[in-house]
């Protein structure tokens, strides 16, 4: 429901600042959630039936034509965990890209949340666009996450 009514202007420049602080805010919530908190078994994170340990990514999805052209969000944080190119197969380093592989997926469900926001702002019609486009950007990233996380667990297991 729009409570504050201003320009066209401002309602795109509001929103392009705000999106950029839900984005930027839910890295930093994120990343001050302890590793302990991030489990493969936490309900959030679960692997489903039917992701069928990340097949429907692969076969549905077709997640490994498109993934290399996501950005890795951890390079824009200077102590972030690169996630894109797995260099290290320790079994330390194979736990902590399962915790940092949960911190990205929670940081994007958190990102997708606060489209309602923009309704104070902005005509009730833009709200639609607003979670389409905050599906658009964070979805793919959590899809990502949800077809590395059981090929990193096999992983894990072989070793």
């Amino acid at each position: 429901m729009q409570i504050f009514f201003i320009s066209k202007e401002w309602v795109l420049t509001l929103s392009i600042l705000f999106w950029f602080i839900f984005q930027v805010s839910a890295a930093f919530i994120s990343k001050k959630i302890p590793n302990r908190w991030y489990s493969v078994n936490f309900f959030l994170f679960k692997e489903r039936k039917w992701e069928q340990g990340g097949k429907f990514y692969s076969e549905v999805l077709k997640v490994r034509k498109w993934k290399s052209f996501l950005p890795d969000g951890a390079a824009i944080i200077n102590s972030g965990y690169k996630k894109k190119n797995l260099t290290n197969y320790s079994q330390e380093n194979l736990e902590l890209f399962l915790v940092e592989s949960c911190r990205a997926e929670l940081t994007h469900f958190l990102a997708i949340i606060p489209f309602w926001f923009f309704g104070l702002f902005a005509p009730i019609e833009i709200i639609a666009y607003m979670l389409i486009y905050a599906l658009a950007i964070n979805m793919p990233c959590i899809i990502v996450q949800r077809f590395n996380r059981p090929r990193i667990l096999k992983l894990l297991k072989s070793i």
